[in-house]
């Protein structure tokens, strides 16, 4: 495995094989591409407010090549605050993405009741590969470059799906945020859960919306994932992101799906 997803080469940032999808070899997976742009909105920031949902807007492909993440703060108030931000291709000067995200501060409320979690566990899960195994190129791309486990009773296979995956950091030498480090993996639902392979299908999201509510510093991240096709070729796909401790956040995907 690469040891990360991207190089930073001053405001550039510079696609990494783990960063690779599996349509094009000169294009990003978006979900690594969710983490760079979520780590320019929390730096805005700064500390004093958590990220809790961001939602992108995909309009075209992102470029291995290097983009790079404009992010600023629209309103900053006492718990809340709203943030925008625009992804642009270096040579080309093309928009590829615009977010916009909602931050709140924190705040000490005491103990809450929560249900009872009987939640899965990494021990119990057994080694697997990525869903998609045959990409429409033969370079190293995200799906063989993070580690997979599947709880008992699930596996690659088209439809619903848990599965648990390690991925590399955004950047070798900065230890991700809790909201960067379930993005790589909410940008895969729609490959998780697809209702078809690669082969027969596309399935590209056209946009992705994360809603955290709880920060996490695990490596393993869980998802448990569903797609809904139609055949008029508009579908969505959904998951839930989860530690050992229980849910972290959701993902929501509107998904372009094509006949190939």
């Amino acid at each position: 495995m690469d040891t990360a997803f991207f190089d930073l080469d001053r405001d550039v940032f510079l696609g990494r094989n783990p960063a690779r999808g599996p349509w094009d070899p000169e294009l990003c997976h978006a979900g690594p591409v969710a983490a760079a742009i979520a780590r320019q909105i929390e730096l805005a920031f700064g500390p004093e407010k958590r990220l809790a949902r961001l939602t992108i807007e995909l309009s075209r492909p992102v470029p291995m090549s290097g983009f790079t993440v404009t992010a600023e703060i629209a309103h900053d108030g006492r718990r809340l605050g709203t943030g925008r931000a625009v992804l642009t291709a270096v040579g080309s000067g093309k928009v590829c993405a615009t977010a916009t995200a909602t931050l709140l501060r924190p705040t000490d409320i005491g103990a809450v009741q929560a249900p009872p979690i009987d939640w899965p566990k990494v021990a119990e899960a057994g080694l697997g590969d990525f869903p998609i195994k045959e990409a429409r190129h033969d370079l190293p791309m995200f799906g063989n470059q993070v580690d997979i486990l599947y709880p008992p009773g699930h596996g690659g296979t088209p439809g619903p799906t848990k599965l648990w995956m390690r991925t590399p950091p955004l950047l070798a030498d900065e230890v991700p945020s809790s909201f960067q480090r379930i993005c790589p993996l909410a940008d895969c639902g729609n490959a998780i859960s697809r209702n078809g392979e690669v082969t027969e299908f596309g399935f590209l999201n056209a946009d992705l919306t994360i809603h955290a509510h709880r920060e996490t510093k695990a490596e393993w991240i869980l998802s448990d994932s569903w797609s809904y096709w139609q055949g008029d070729g508009i579908g969505m796909s959904y998951a839930e992101l989860s530690d050992e401790n229980g849910p972290i956040a959701t993902a929501l995907q509107t998904l372009v799906i094509d006949r190939v």
